[in-house]
């Protein structure tokens, strides 16, 4: 990953963090956590900002103030980054991990990252996902040193959130817009609407890039339920594999045949590698002196 930004003077007093996501909904592409946080101080300044809930603003303002905080010497962030490959795989394995979990993990991710680089996290603040109370306590047991308010609708409550929620939604619409596909399908295009299932317009991409052996391309959340009318019009494939125990070990004697419904195109590597989403150390932090770090895909 390369040398962390130095960690800034304030960032050793009491802290505040907030947690909040982009691109929970949607087919199409990653889902994006974002944090913001600053020193407990800036906390009245924080709110002159004028942050707000990521989807109230237009991308033009979201812009502006994404540009705004990146600058400003007070305020740190980060970002990690899930590709949709990997929210499938998940979702879609025999020890299935359901997109809240998936969800909590990436949250726990980024306030470890904070506290390992050496931040003084005294109160985060979190977007629910699923029962509030319940969250709450699952992280207050992780972190038991640090105060955590998780709420319905935080990102519209605390300023802190609102600012993550610009960092999380910012960076998913700058992935997509930039989003470089690596099939080689003749006549792919990237005119495939605001991702969510419901739009015409991405329906109309998944039916015109849906591939009758191969799938889907990597964009595609496969594991979407959205995804499942379009796989019986596709070839259903047989192969051989070495039976394997649930614990993982492979016995050499018994051969099965599986059947595969759901496949993705095969890709090669993805550009976003800068972005580090395999899964372990996918997040990066920022303060201001460093942003020329920053890269997106």
């Amino acid at each position: 990953m390369g040398s962390e930004p130095p960690l800034p003077e304030w960032a050793s007093k009491p802290c505040i963090m907030g947690i909040d996501e982009a691109g929970r909904g949607p087919v199409l592409g990653p889902m994006v956590y974002g944090c913001l946080y600053c020193a407990r101080s800036y906390q009245k300044t924080l709110s002159s900002l004028n942050f707000a809930d990521s989807k109230t603003l237009k991308e033009e303002k979201r812009e502006e103030l994404f540009e705004n905080l990146k600058s400003d010497e007070s305020i740190g962030w980060a970002v990690d980054v899930i590709d949709p490959k990997e929210l499938s795989a998940k979702m879609l394995k025999q020890n299935k991990i359901n997109l809240n979990e998936i969800s909590h993990d990436s949250a726990i991710g980024l306030i470890s990252r904070a506290l390992n680089m050496g931040v003084l996290l005294t109160e985060v603040y979190v977007d629910t996902v699923g029962d509030a109370e319940k969250y709450r306590i699952k992280l207050s047991e992780r972190f038991p040193a640090i105060k955590f308010v998780v709420a319905k609708k935080a990102d519209s409550l605390f300023p802190v959130v609102s600012g993550a929620s610009i960092v999380a939604k910012v960076t998913r619409d700058r992935a997509l817009r930039e989003w470089v596909l690596d099939e080689t399908a003749d006549n792919m295009h990237k005119n495939f609407g605001s991702g969510y299932p419901g739009d015409p317009g991405t329906k109309s991409w998944l039916e015109h890039h849906k591939h009758l052996v191969f799938g889907f391309p990597s964009l595609v959340r496969f594991s979407w339920a959205t995804c499942t009318p379009y796989f019986k019009d596709m070839v259903e494939v047989l192969w051989e594999s070495d039976k394997t125990d649930e614990d993982g070990s492979s016995s050499g004697n018994g051969k099965r045949q599986l059947k595969l419904s759901n496949v993705g195109f095969s890709t090669s590597k993805r550009k976003s590698e800068e972005i580090e989403s395999s899964g372990k150390g996918r997040c990066k932090f920022f303060h201001a002196r460093k942003l020329e770090q920053l890269t997106y895909f």
